[in-house]
């Protein structure tokens, strides 16, 4: 398969209802909120959900989440062993670390997109991948409001226990906001990981579908939803022009003081025209 010849830029907007979009654990998992009260994804976050759209496209995937975990292994450390040439280089005191990053990016789409550190106890060998795609943390257009909710259990988690309904818990929800994260795809680094234009083709399907089988009790299916993606092809392997200007080019705007859904008349969609460099302009499903 074809190298990736050709620098990429995106951008990507959804829309959040009435659902948790990434919880903070340091802050009893509310909504992640910056100091001017605007709403974030963290990059980790919108990374985990490419990732599982690329396993539901029949990928292989190196950092699998344990709830759609496809094999039998219990760590990171298990699955590289599990590839014969990847375990004998781990216990290795001498194994070339440019093999052992050729080898693993080849295995997983994940590994040669994103890269990976294998450093693993008892091990000589630490290695670091840098991959191609780099991503930035989404954030909202507005300050985002946050509603909390008392909750109960009606019954006991174990036999004898004297608590019953009155144990109570919290959750937390947006109620509605635009959020907008960008990213770029960097062919000097799609070099040495061996990632092609054909893994870009599925890193752009997987943000047109990023929602889809990824439904939770604090994101009901519909609470996410991917409104546009924007897909800059530049036509050489630095670019027309820089990722900055690029990802400036796009401007949302609210329209309203308290908009409540993503269209027209509540959001001012601007973007620039950049000479010589066309974007795809692609609805989300």
């Amino acid at each position: 398969m074809t190298i990736l010849d050709h620098k990429i830029d995106f951008a990507v907007v959804l829309s959040v209802s009435k659902a948790n979009p990434n919880g903070d654990p340091l802050n009893g998992n509310r909504p992640r909120q910056n100091y001017d009260g605007h709403g974030e994804i963290s990059d980790v976050a919108i990374k985990r959900k490419i990732r599982n759209r690329l396993q539901d496209m029949g990928e292989s995937i190196f950092v699998q989440s344990d709830d759609r975990k496809i094999d039998s292994y219990k760590s990171l450390r298990e699955r590289a062993d599990a590839h014969p040439e990847l375990a004998k280089m781990l216990k290795s005191k001498n194994a070339s670390v440019d093999e052992f990053a050729t080898i693993a990016s080849q295995e997983w789409i994940d590994v040669r997109s994103f890269g990976q550190v294998f450093a693993f106890k008892g091990s000589n060998l630490s290695v670091g991948v840098r991959g191609p795609v780099s991503i930035h943390t989404a954030t909202s257009i507005d300050p985002i409001d946050i509603v909390s909710t008392q909750i109960t259990k009606s019954v006991n988690s174990v036999t004898n226990d004297k608590r019953s309904s009155d144990t109570m818990g919290m959750k937390h929800r947006v109620d509605f906001g635009v959020y907008v994260f960008k990213g770029s795809i960097n062919t000097q680094l799609a070099e040495k990981t061996g990632f092609t234009n054909a893994d870009a083709e599925k890193i752009k399907q997987a943000l047109i579908t990023l929602f889809e089988n990824d439904s939770s009790s604090a994101r009901p299916d519909g609470s996410m939803e991917v409104h546009k993606v924007y897909w800059w092809e530049h036509a050489s392997k630095l670019g027309q022009y820089s990722s900055a200007k690029v990802h400036r080019s796009l401007k949302i705007e609210s329209k309203t003081d308290s908009p409540k859904t993503f269209d027209e008349a509540n959001y001012a969609v601007e973007l620039n025209n950049l000479e010589g460099l066309s974007v795809e302009v692609i609805n989300g499903q």
